[in-house]
């Protein structure tokens, strides 16, 4: 896990000197773990997952000048994570608005890959509307805590409280069935 000097150090390395290789390093840092808040996100879809990380690490490359280093590299990066999810999800419901078609592309569970109290996991993430199955991934999954999720959602820290609340009367609701 890189310091915050290490990561600052890449950083200017790659805004002075445009430095690709240091780049490279914090993808290499921070993919593994930004795919698997996507895949989450997406509902397992991995294909959408790799999408929408590839175009996070874009935007951060090319926007790398606007990031002031008030938050950690890792914040700022799952904040164009979740506006390139949403951005998505958006244009997915605006082609159905358009089409009046029902939504298809969000896959199944693997039953045979995936252990019951995964199943369970998934089936919870799915009965939660888009924040706050964001909201419960970036607090269970990503350990961030409420004032990471603050920045890096732009919800003022009550919503985010209230998003976790709701989510887990929902998923406990779930479980009950």
């Amino acid at each position: 896990m890189l310091s915050k000097i290490e990561e600052l150090a890449l950083i200017a390395r790659c805004m002075a000197a445009d430095d690709r290789r240091a780049f490279g390093r914090l993808v290499e840092e921070y993919q593994p773990q930004l795919r698997r808040f996507l895949q989450n996100l997406a509902q397992g879809d991995a294909a959408l997952a790799a999408d929408i990380a590839q175009e996070t690490f874009i935007k951060a490359y090319t926007g790398l000048r606007s990031y002031q280093g008030a938050a950690r590299f890792k914040t700022w990066l799952y904040r164009i994570a979740c506006n390139e999810f949403y951005s998505y999800q958006r244009k997915i419901r605006e082609r159905l608005d358009d089409t009046d078609e029902v939504r298809t592309d969000i896959p199944a569970p693997d039953q045979n890959a995936a252990s019951d109290a995964r199943m369970d996991v998934e089936r919870c993430l799915r009965a939660l509307s888009d924040q706050e199955r964001t909201v419960v991934l970036l607090f269970y999954m990503e350990d961030l805590p409420i004032r990471k999720i603050v920045s890096v959602t732009g919800m003022p820290d009550g919503t985010v409280k209230s998003h976790l609340a709701r989510a887990k009367k929902k998923m406990a609701g779930v479980m009950r069935q």
